[in-house]
């Protein structure tokens, strides 16, 4: 699609824009946002309890607001007269919606005149839906991207103003893929704003074909089935961290795998003198089969994981040496 103001901001009018974000991936679109519009208000979700001691906790863009001394609003719910109400005292022109986590009615989808502006993380129509960066790593695919649309009563369904693409490293984790998908996004941000003022940016509806959907993630699904590929099971690890964290058992005990690396066969032969002498059978799933040096090789469904950083309960993350320091693990079996 078509540029329009880029590197010419003084050529076109900034907007009010009223914006709603709640974690950390929202935070490059609201910054970007303060360089070329009028920020006329911030919604975000209510503090939540977090940590051990469940103090309730403000969200990242609740932080990032206050510090920029933004007009700040934590409805529970859109739905509200109140919520609605205070949203319109705004005048916004534009609505600017980044990992929110609320659903928008119709009543707010049609306040702002120039509509509601979502970043979604994905290659629209792939990964509509809650959890799309996950879900591309899981899937094992090579490239991701953002999409900028309008939004409609739909999930994710609206027509796209534009999109930009990303590929997806071999290393990349949940984390860092996030991050740079949050750059990316704002900068299209800002393109697709000046687009539509420029008149230069037509939506278009989203194809039919090659729709998927990206389900939130669930605890249950950080637990390591062993009977998997190793292949699937390294791109969980990857996928899950920093949050929820790939995990496992080993002898009763909770271990979270927080990196991993496909292992080949060689490196599976254990010569290590880290091993039981029970006759253990090496070739079960789960079986940690070698240890050798920062990796901890476990025998998978097909192929060998090669785990190099995991975390005890209440402990911080370690290295597998320094795990492995003072026990033997090669012949255990995780589950």
């Amino acid at each position: 699609m078509p540029r329009s103001g880029v590197g010419n901001p003084e050529r076109l009018v900034a907007l009010r824009v009223a914006f709603a974000g709640t974690p950390e991936f929202a935070l490059p679109a609201l910054e970007a946002l303060r360089t070329r519009h009028e920020i006329v208000g911030v919604l975000t979700q209510p503090d939540r309890p977090s940590g051990r001691g469940r103090k309730l906790t403000p969200s990242p863009v609740k932080r990032a607001a206050l510090a920029a001394q933004l007009p700040l609003a934590q409805p529970p719910t859109l739905r509200s007269e109140s919520a609605l109400a205070e949203l319109a005292a705004w005048r916004p022109q534009a609505l600017v919606v980044a990992a929110y986590g609320l659903l928008l009615p119709r009543e707010v989808l049609t306040l702002p005149p120039s509509g509601c502006v979502n970043i979604h993380a994905s290659l629209l129509p792939r990964w509509r839906g809650a959890a799309p960066i996950e879900r591309a790593i899981l899937a094992g695919d090579t490239e991701t991207g953002v999409s900028i649309m309008q939004m409609d009563a739909g999930l994710d369904t609206g027509p796209l103003l534009l999109q930009r693409r990303l590929g997806i490293r071999s290393h990349d984790t949940g984390g860092s893929l996030r991050a740079a998908l949050a750059a990316l996004g704002a900068a299209a941000l800002l393109e697709a704003l000046d687009g539509l003022e420029a008149g230069t940016l037509s939506p278009v509806r989203q194809s039919q074909e090659g729709v998927t959907y990206a389900a939130k993630i669930q605890k249950a699904e950080a637990r390591i089935d062993w009977g998997r590929s190793a292949a699937e099971i390294e791109r969980q690890v990857r996928a899950f961290n920093p949050a929820p964290v790939a995990e496992t058992m080993l002898e009763g005990e909770q271990l979270r795998i927080l990196a991993a690396q496909l292992a080949t066969g060689e490196a599976a032969e254990s010569t290590s003198t880290n091993a039981r002498q029970d006759g253990a059978n090496l070739v079960d799933p789960g079986v940690i089969t070698a240890l050798r040096g920062e990796i901890m090789v476990v025998r998978c469904g097909h192929g060998y994981l090669g785990v190099t950083q995991v975390q005890r309960p209440g402990r911080r993350p370690v290295s597998v040496r320094d795990y492995a320091h003072g026990q033997v693990l090669v012949g255990r079996q995780l589950a």
